[in-house]
């Protein structure tokens, strides 16, 4: 008879870590030359237009402890709902928003990003979803990068209406609303596990 094996706990993979800032942020982590400057790290330029607005969160564990060591991409519409071209046309310069963002946490879990309010985009029904940023999290013991959504919380008519917000049980969608923390600024937090745990989907 075989001896039993103890069960073991998976231990945390290593796949999208530790060396996420070193190849996705390697200004910020002080490796220079790279790059002139990060990817993402600056969303708005003079020209860009509509509402500024500042998103700010912590992302947190299971048991509630800071994730320090992950990075936050954005993807978003502009004001009036529209993606940047993709790629943009040649000759054409770079437009006054891509609606990309990309910045490490910092020790405390915190993310901000200066960006714009996004406008309301078709979904492929054709029907508007209400104003939304995407987001994308990855880090050490995350082996596929974490897609969520972040909605607003002073826009609660868009918001009943959203196809993809309606889909989620409704217990779980404020997990997915950004809390008004002030003029022009929305806190939104994202726990990886657990109790209030985030939606994250599957695409």
């Amino acid at each position: 008879m075989l001896n039993q094996v103890a069960p073991y706990k998976e231990n945390p993979s290593q796949t999208a870590g530790p060396y996420v800032h070193i190849g996705m942020t390697p200004n910020w982590l002080g490796i220079k030359g790279v790059y002139p400057e990060d990817l993402g790290s600056v969303m708005l330029t003079p020209g860009t237009e509509g509402e500024r607005i500042v998103l700010t969160g912590h992302i947190v564990d299971g048991d509630g402890v800071p994730v320090a060591d992950a990075v936050v991409e954005v993807w978003q519409a502009d004001a009036n709902g529209a993606f940047a071209p993709d790629p943009a046309p040649v000759g054409t310069g770079v437009p006054h928003f891509l609606g990309f963002g990309r910045q490490p946490v910092d020790e405390k879990g915190g993310f901000r990003f200066e960006t714009i309010k996004p406008g309301r985009v078709p979904g492929p029904d054709g029907k508007l979803q209400a104003p939304h940023v995407t987001l994308w999290i990855v880090a050490r013991g995350i082996n596929i990068g974490l897609h969520t959504r972040l909605y607003f919380g002073d826009e609660t008519d868009a918001n009943g209406e959203d196809p993809v917000l309606r889909r989620v049980p409704e217990g779980r969608r404020k997990t997915l609303i950004a809390k008004v923390a002030g003029p022009g600024h929305y806190a939104f937090d994202i726990r990886l596990q657990g109790d209030d745990e985030t939606v994250f989907f599957d695409i």
